[in-house]
């Protein structure tokens, strides 16, 4: 029983570690991935490509929401704080992209910059290491 237990445990241990840094890389990625979506829907509408900026900005406000009120969110307290003012300006971002407003790529702009600086960029680097 022991000689079992001691070849075990080892593998118990590198697969629990290996599981751990799993879901901290796939954390990461949805959050990559939600700021890429947001970027995306930046430079389209600066691009003058309206609707497929309403599209991405539309997915970015969906997911930001659901990630937000997960019942594990990503987000820490503080994080929290600073992304919750963005969705109060979803409906007047989207409203501006389906008038084709020239004013929605800086508004979304700095949405960007905000979500940027309420999450920073260390949590692609930190799965990475």
């Amino acid at each position: 029983v022991v000689a079992l237990l001691a070849g075990f445990l080892p593998a118990w241990m590198t697969a629990r570690t290996r599981a751990t840094e799993r879901d901290a890389a796939r954390q990461a990625l949805g959050l990559a991935r939600t700021e890429n979506t947001l970027a995306a829907a930046v430079i389209h509408a600066r691009r003058g490509e309206y609707e497929v900026a309403r599209a991405n900005a539309s997915a970015f406000y969906t997911t930001l929401r659901s990630d937000l009120d997960g019942p594990q969110t990503v987000y820490s307290a503080a994080q929290l704080a600073r992304l919750q003012p963005i969705l109060v300006e979803r409906d007047d971002i989207i409203t501006l992209l389906a008038r084709a407003d020239q004013a929605a790529a800086e508004r979304l702009a700095e949405v960007y910059l905000t979500y940027r600086q309420a999450t920073g960029a260390a949590h692609v680097a930190d799965a990475v290491r």
